[in-house]
């Protein structure tokens, strides 16, 4: 129980608050107070002194968008601020007014019936806004790229079917003769750089195509913008190194894990925060980014066992690491990932992946040691008659007949 406990139903423009205090003058009955405040500074400043005026020592607000921000920021200085997710405070259908909402959620908080959110310190918040930046433009420098070969393949000039790098050092020298007004497929050939010069007599054929001044203008500007993003991610790669500076050692240990680079383990420790101590158990941590089965059972019945939502910052990364991970030799991972993707599919067993990333991420945090991996031939070590007995099957299916023998 909270005895003097306030609540927001935060707005863009304004924010409704409830107070409940205990009231000696009613006989140890609540006084509830409901008043309405602007979302500027001042008005926000007013309302952290409205409550510490009225001596609440606990504030509870929805995570409503963007807005709950500045609300946070400048009450969690004077008070004791809780998070929560709108969808566990749901209130009754038809009682739906700003008013209802915040008379209904300080009435839970007033009970504890409410679960905080995670809300990481503010350099992490900071570094969080630096790796989410730096994943929104390079989504976008890939969209750019995507666009310059739409062109491209409109002109009839097919030489990303040739080229692995489109913007590579050959590709580039090319791009720009093409842009320049140079339309000889010989001579453009002829700017292929190391290797790709063996590819010459393909590289002509796919360099034959009708690209006029239209497709030139719209090259042009395409490869300026992917040339501007690449100069703000090498700027900003500059800044999340020096923000990263306090977490150096986590980041070390976590590039130890099977498919996650620097990018990946920046964006872990950004999301996570690296602090195992908020996540009791590493199962807390992975229902938390969404990487455990959901529970909906009815009647005795599982209706639905997909994943709950997470951080869709932390899933992407995740995803490519896992993917990255799946395809490696010799590692638990990779052995996993071929074990899991025939019998519950490729995307499945990506998920699955993801959730044993993350719980070696949280006992690798937690003990400040390095990953340790199990092997790819865990399972022939953990089972090895399980794996004789699928061997031997599998030749007999192929029509061998199979006699074995143990060595000496």
């Amino acid at each position: 129980m909270h005895a003097r406990v306030a609540a927001i139903d935060v707005g863009k423009r304004e924010s409704v608050v409830c107070v409940r205090l205990p009231s000696v003058e009613l006989g140890g009955e609540w006084r509830q107070e409901v008043r309405t405040f602007g979302t500027a500074t001042k008005d926000l400043l007013a309302l952290r002194d409205w409550l510490t005026g009225q001596e609440v020592t606990t504030v509870v607000l929805e995570a409503t968008g963007q807005y709950w921000r500045g609300a946070f920021y400048v009450l969690e200085e004077a008070v004791d601020v809780i998070l929560v997710n709108p969808a566990h405070v749901k209130g009754l259908p038809g009682r739906k007014t700003d008013v209802l909402d915040a008379v209904w959620l300080c009435r839970l908080a007033e009970c504890g019936l409410v679960r905080a959110s995670f809300v990481p310190p503010e350099p992490v918040r900071q570094l969080r806004d630096l790796t989410r930046h730096r994943a929104s433009l390079l989504g976008e420098r890939t969209r750019q790229v995507q666009r310059l070969e739409k062109t491209l393949e409109d002109a009839q000039v097919k030489i990303s079917s040739v080229l692995t790098d489109l913007l590579g050092a050959s590709g580039r020298a090319m791009l720009e003769a093409l842009i320049a007004g140079e339309r000889d497929p010989v001579v453009l050939a002829g700017r292929a750089k190391g290797r790709l010069r063996a590819r010459i007599p393909e590289l002509i054929d796919a360099l034959e195509g009708r690209f006029t001044e239209h497709h030139a203008f719209l090259c042009r500007q395409h490869m300026r913008l992917i040339d501007e993003i690449t100069e703000l991610l090498d700027e900003l790669a500059e800044r999340i190194t020096d923000a990263m500076r306090p977490w150096e050692r986590q980041v070390g240990l976590l590039q130890t894990i099977p498919g996650v680079g620097r990018c990946t383990a920046e964006t872990i420790v950004a999301e996570t925060g690296a602090l195992t101590e908020r996540f009791p158990t590493p199962g807390h941590l992975a229902s938390w980014a969404g990487v455990t089965p959901g529970h909906y059972q009815s009647a005795g019945k599982v209706n639905s066992s997909r994943t709950g939502p997470g951080s869709r910052w932390l899933a992407a990364a995740l995803g490519l690491a896992a993917l990255s991970a799946g395809r490696s030799k010799y590692t638990y991972l990779g052995a996993r990932y071929r074990r899991l993707a025939p019998q519950i599919g490729g995307q499945r067993a990506n998920v699955a992946l993801q959730h044993d990333i993350l719980i070696a991420v949280w006992h690798m945090l937690k003990n400040d040691q390095p990953y340790r991996d199990p092997g790819g031939d865990y399972y022939d070590r953990k089972d090895p008659e399980g794996t004789r007995r699928h061997a031997v099957a599998q030749l007999r299916r192929l029509g061998f007949h199979v006699e074995l023998s143990k060595t000496a």
